[in-house]
């Protein structure tokens, strides 16, 4: 059950009160297992659990491919999803190191120093490339129509992979921005999806980790409908990922990457 009626009275301005009812966006906690060991404790949507494996293993750069997840186990308990992961023999060091970095203490400084270096780890490049803006405004206006959980509840934020006409091609909700992404991408992964000249739409603010997952997904261009930081504009640019941000229906922000150039009245080109 991804919502629960729930009831609630609505105080009006004019001072009238009146019962009603709402469906309430299901927040659980959802712990990660990998390989035997404790990695994460999450809060999210318990839907679409399996994508969200796949994404989350992706995006923690854990495993490269989809065929390296080899077991997605699910396990309900009455204090939360228990999902426990085995990856490819290949990935085990790798997996121990990380989990080494996520639990160390920092009172020698030296840990604390190593997790921000992990925080902030070099980014492969990317082959940025700006989508047109009308395919981006195409897309923002058919994004509502692909959240059913996001209409009946009002609470939760949407991950929608755009062909390049704007065409919303797969949607993944979560109460969680991070969540939403990462389930959108293990879904790419494990249906065989690629961007192919498309975008990636999110219903968030800009953060660095998203555009990290973007990054590490293969994504040539990351709309999102909320402001980026400063961490996150630097990220992009870095990494050469076209992003756009404070997307609305009468404009976008192109914050990196050149804009398209397009036919003006004359016939001659001209940047969007």
């Amino acid at each position: 059950m991804n919502s629960i009626p729930t009831s609630f009275i609505r105080l009006s301005a004019d001072g009238s009160s009146d019962p009603i009812q709402r469906a309430i966006a299901v927040e659980r906690p959802v712990a990660i297992e990998i390989n035997g060991l404790g990695y994460a404790v999450m809060m999210a949507t318990p839907a679409d659990l399996a994508d969200f494996a796949c994404g989350f293993a992706l995006s923690e750069r854990l495993i490269e491919r989809a065929d390296e997840l080899l077991e997605i186990d699910l396990h309900e308990a009455e204090a939360g999803t228990m999902l426990r992961l085995q990856l490819a023999e290949s990935r085990r060091a790798l997996v121990i190191e990380r989990v080494r970095h996520r639990i160390s203490e920092s009172s020698c400084g030296l840990c604390g120093i190593e997790n921000l270096e992990q925080a902030l780890r070099p980014l492969p490049r990317v082959e940025g490339m700006v989508p047109d803006s009308a395919a981006v405004f195409a897309a923002l206006g058919g994004l509502r129509d692909r959240q059913p959980l996001s209409r009946a509840t009002g609470a939760v934020h949407g991950a929608a992979l755009c062909g390049a006409d704007g065409r919303i091609r797969l949607v993944r909700e979560d109460v969680g921005r991070h969540n939403a992404f990462d389930k959108l991408i293990g879904a790419m992964a494990r249906e065989g999806l690629g961007w192919e000249g498309g975008f990636a739409l999110l219903t968030a603010r800009c953060s660095y980790e998203l555009v990290e997952k973007a990054v590490l997904a293969g994504c040539p261009a990351l709309v999102t409908i909320s402001a980026a930081t400063s961490l996150a504009l630097q990220r992009a640019a870095d990494a050469g990922l076209a992003l756009i941000t404070l997307a609305r229906a009468d404009s976008i922000l192109l914050a990196h990457g050149k804009a398209p150039e397009r036919a003006g009245p004359s016939g001659a080109m001209e940047n969007d």
